[in-house]
């Protein structure tokens, strides 16, 4: 692979592609220079996009009048979309790409839906934590999310008490976020459902504290060590297992460089960078400059919303700027392509691979493809559009398809390539 085809791969799998102007500027700088770009940029841009303003959550009651049942859920309908629009305009507004990125991997790895949790406002919360915690020490996010709001929603840390201990948490807490499968006993799990007990979340204030009265107070025996665990103490006894980086690095290592399993030795050198500090910026240093990350013979298919932010940034289209429809139209066709932020369909996240080439998700793509190529700049649309894209090379049968399409939907046409589709 060359230096530029490797540039291109960087920003494709460290941001959401390879627009023009980005991947020429990228190119100018070199391989280097825009790999430190990325790990460090000088702002997560956090005031360009401003999170919205949503209304408190409300549950309706027995007696709630029709009218007012209707409203309110009219209300929630707006609140999620709003939620929903402003991650993807934050996507695609960044000039931190892998600060988004990483947020949106953090997103599938300790996933959260709100189809369970219900309040946007607790996902956007949960949000913020990953992006603000998630290139730092994965001790830190891991302690944040054990007690994060939705997540106690979500895997029924909110009814885990002394009196009827709930395991949910804590078994997925070490089997998809921590360990993997087969690195704890089933005593470790009730020893840790002890220790995550009395965690209660305000629904009114959206804040999450211990509940004294409803925590289990004594010796719980997790992974082999005996003591009055409580949450950060059981985080800190599980981040510290030597089997917790590796598990880390094989998911990073399936959702940005291949999808086959790392060689043992590839395993060993990311440890060793991710080290004692638990640093996810060094990893993602070290993982960048492994061979395997610029081999040519691996290509991984682009999630939906990796591949939609994508289009969108190089077409210039700002979620934020389309018509209330056309927002609503976005939203209905990730959803059909089946993937859309805040609503990961399990705890497990989304799949990846030929999972997103199935025939419906291609029919929404195609559609989405032709909503964005409309709504972009004339210019970029009169473009070569190989070239909007990044595309460096494409088949002759993707070249003839581009060129016998109408021009004013060429790129849509090559945003649906196997080119573009894929991250090559």
């Amino acid at each position: 692979m060359t230096e530029d085809q490797a540039i291109r791969r960087l920003l494709d799998r460290y941001g959401f592609g390879a627009g023009g102007t980005e991947l020429a500027d990228a190119r100018r700088a070199g391989w280097r220079a825009s790999l430190s770009t990325l790990l460090s940029p000088e702002s997560d841009d956090s005031s360009a996009t401003p999170p919205p303003e949503l209304a408190p959550y409300q549950r309706g009651g027995k007696d709630e009048d029709p009218a007012a049942k209707k409203e309110r859920k009219q209300r929630q309908r707006a609140d999620r979309t709003a939620a929903t629009i402003w991650w993807l305009d934050r996507m695609v507004a960044t000039d931190a790409p892998l600060v988004e990125r990483l947020t949106w991997f953090w997103h599938g790895h300790f996933a959260t839906s709100l189809q369970k949790v219900k309040d946007p406002r607790l996902m956007l919360t949960q949000n913020t934590s990953l992006r603000r915690l998630g290139r730092g020490d994965f001790r830190d996010l891991a302690r944040s999310m054990i007690i994060d709001p939705a997540m106690l929603i979500w895997l029924d840390g909110n009814d885990n008490t002394a009196k009827a201990a709930n395991e949910n948490l804590a078994r997925e807490f070490l089997e998809l976020f921590t360990l993997g499968h087969g690195h704890y006993s089933e005593d470790d799990i009730k020893g840790a459902a002890r220790a995550l007990t009395g965690w209660k979340l305000n629904r009114k204030t959206g804040i999450a504290k211990l509940s004294p009265r409803q925590h289990a107070t004594g010796d719980k025996t997790i992974l082999g060590r005996t003591a009055d665990f409580d949450a950060k103490g059981f985080v800190d006894q599980v981040v510290a297992q030597p089997a917790c980086p590796r598990f880390l690095v094989s998911r990073l290592w399936f959702r940005l460089v291949n999808a086959e399993p790392p060689p043992d030795e590839a395993v060993d050198r990311l440890v060793g960078a991710y080290g004692p500090d638990r640093d996810f910026t060094a990893l993602l240093g070290a993982l960048a400059e492994e061979d395997a990350f610029a081999d040519s013979t691996t290509t991984l298919v682009k999630q939906p919303v990796e591949w939609a932010v994508g289009l969108l940034r190089a077409a210039g289209v700002r979620p934020s700027k389309l018509e209330p429809k056309q927002q609503q139209k976005l939203i209905t066709l990730l959803k059909g392509m089946g993937q859309l932020p805040f609503l990961p369909p399990s705890v497990g996240g989304w799949a990846a691979g030929s999972a997103w080439l199935s025939t419906a998700a291609a029919r929404s793509r195609i559609e989405l493809a032709a909503m964005i190529n409309k709504a972009a700049d004339a210019e970029l649309t009169e473009a070569d559009p190989a070239a909007v894209l990044g595309l460096d090379r494409v088949s002759d049968r993707t070249a003839a398809s581009i060129e016998s399409a109408p021009a004013e939907s060429r790129l849509a046409v090559a945003a649906c390539s196997p080119e573009y589709v894929v991250s090559l």
